[in-house]
């Protein structure tokens, strides 16, 4: 029973820690400076999760076929569409497609 308290606590504190700043802010206009960086954090973050998918933790490059044909396709619907949703939907089911097929 005390796993799930722990479960249960964990996931209030997330929640309340993401929903003071919605509640805080709620009648707030962001400084069109902040809009501006905002733009800027799904492509870093979706970088962010490229870089560490192809590291090792000593560093060493690791792609193959599956994580080449997943960037391709990322990288043309991004070029093509400009939305980061289809952009890794589209990495992501080329990428698990090609690695079933590969192994």
């Amino acid at each position: 029973m005390t796993q799930f308290i722990a479960i249960v606590l964990a996931g209030l504190g997330t929640y309340l820690s993401r929903a003071i700043f919605i509640i805080a802010l709620a009648d707030r206009r962001f400084p069109p400076l902040a809009l501006r960086a905002l733009e800027y954090v799904a492509p870093a973050v979706m970088g962010a999760l490229i870089v560490s998918m192809l590291t090792s933790a000593e560093g060493e490059v690791l792609i193959a076929a599956p994580e080449l044909a997943g960037l391709s396709a990322a990288a043309l619907v991004a070029w093509r569409t400009r939305n980061h949703i289809l952009t890794l939907l589209a990495g992501m089911t080329v990428f698990w497609s090609v690695a079933a097929v590969v192994v």
